[in-house]
């Protein structure tokens, strides 16, 4: 009896050191402190300067018209679904179109899912068999021609990852999604840990310069020790420019880059993904749909106006973020002709106003009811948005030199005092953003 206790206490000490050790590995305040090479200090730079990014989610799941989800959502077994691959044969793909598209909306990069949930590889990957070149009648790797034109045209590419897969016996144990897709071994984590590693080395080895690896599916099982210490180490011994964000809804964890904010402007928790999710110094971004799905839904038609798609971007640069804006392209490998539409119509925008947004920060003013301003230099745009009278008050105490409207340049007047200014307008604003352009007096230094 007592050798029986001696023995359960020793497997409880036991069980406790392992406990204590996964926890220190995986919790980011255990860490090393991160300090980041020079190349990705530039690249942060870059990356924030650029302000405006496209997001595409695209896969066998595109075939079945509901969105990336729809292995999980309509409770496909894995052997069913992998039925997709055999038919996917994206006829009217073409790297160079996509890309050009792309450029003439101001979008200054592209994320691009490489692999999604639903564990099908988007490029050829020699970790597994189940990707587009080996396991389609497409036999093409639209990764590799999406890189190589992306260099050509001058845009910068970023991918997204999921560390969350639906697909494999070795994601295991399973975490809160996938339940449905009949996988009845367990296999062993290291394996999938493996997997994930050759994959990304893969992708940061094969396809140029890569500026930034986008994380997903943390959340699926958030006490789990996902070895990310070790990932990121590894992104930025392969890319020293590569930077690393994760979209876990938490403070960015030691060794990450930039922060996530998803369907939410910094700040904001409307999603319901930020609750905990305290702003960071790190450069930010947001991500939001241009309809109301991230993958291809035959259904969904809902598309945001230009309008609305405009503000959004300039109330992501008033909160210094970038902002992420998705298109889910069809199974025909062509993106939506609606969403070209939006696209083109905000590079039309962009040509005349993305002085404003380009290369600029989050501005002295902070974000009002009325709208936001950005700032480069000595020079602060106020990009008015809903203002119900022609009078403005900005809490400013840096004196101003000269105000004008930004489009036609024209004077607009102004009174200042030790407590702010008033700008006064000649008419209520109508415009989807009436931009005034304010020439600061330079601090001494």
């Amino acid at each position: 009896m007592k050798n029986n206790l001696l023995k359960w206490l020793g497997l409880c000490a036991a069980a406790s050191c392992l406990f204590a050790a996964r926890t220190a590995a995986s919790s980011p305040e255990r860490q090393e402190k991160y300090v980041p090479a020079q190349e990705v200090l530039k690249s942060r730079e870059d990356f924030q300067n650029d302000k405006f990014g496209i997001f595409i989610h695209w896969g066998i799941y595109s075939m079945l018209g509901q969105g990336e989800w729809a292995m999980n959502t309509l409770g496909i077994s894995k052997d069913e679904y992998s039925k997709l691959a055999s038919g996917f044969y994206p006829s009217k793909f073409n790297a160079h179109d996509w890309v050009a598209a792309i450029k003439a909306s101001g979008a200054k990069y592209i994320t691009i899912a490489s692999r999604h949930h639903d564990g099908f590889s988007m490029f050829h990957t020699k970790q597994s068999d189940y990707n587009i070149v080996d396991a389609t009648p497409f036999k093409r790797d639209i990764l590799k021609e999406l890189s190589e034109e992306c260099q050509k045209q001058g845009i910068a590419l970023h991918f997204y990852y999921s560390h969350l897969d639906w697909y494999r016996e070795d994601y295991y144990p399973l975490g809160n999604t996938g339940h449905k897709s009949g996988r009845k071994k367990h296999g062993e984590w290291k394996s999938y840990d493996a997997f994930m590693k050759n994959q990304l080395t893969e992708l940061l080895t094969n396809y140029g310069p890569i500026r930034a690896i986008w994380f997903d599916g943390w959340w699926d099982k958030p006490d789990w020790d996902w070895h990310l210490p070790e990932q990121y180490a590894l992104i930025h011994k392969l890319q020293a420019g590569c930077m690393v964000g994760n979209n876990h809804h938490r403070k960015p964890f030691e060794g990450e880059d930039f922060q996530l904010f998803e369907r939410d402007l910094p700040g904001e928790n409307k999603a319901g993904f930020s609750a905990g999710q305290s702003i960071s110094q790190l450069p930010l971004e947001t991500c939001e749909t241009m309809n109301g799905m991230w993958g291809y839904k035959i259904t969904d038609q809902n598309y945001k106006s230009t309008h609305d798609l405009i503000r959004y971007l300039v109330n992501a640069a008033g909160k210094n973020a970038n902002l992420l804006m998705n298109v889910g392209p069809q199974p025909n490998g062509e993106l939506p002709a609606v969403a070209v539409q939006r696209l083109k119509e905000m590079g039309e925008w962009m040509k005349v106003y993305g002085e404003t947004i380009y290369g600029t920060r989050g501005g002295v003013v902070a974000p009002h009811n009325w709208g936001v301003t950005t700032q480069k230099g000595n020079k602060l745009f106020v990009h008015i948005l809903d203002l119900k009278d022609k009078g403005l008050y900005l809490p400013l105490s840096q004196k101003v030199k000269k105000a004008i409207a930004f489009k036609d340049k024209s004077p607009v007047k102004f009174k200042q005092d030790k407590q702010g200014m008033i700008l006064y307008l000649d008419e209520v604003p109508t415009e989807v953003d009436y931009v005034v352009e304010l020439t600061l007096e330079q601090k001494s230094k």
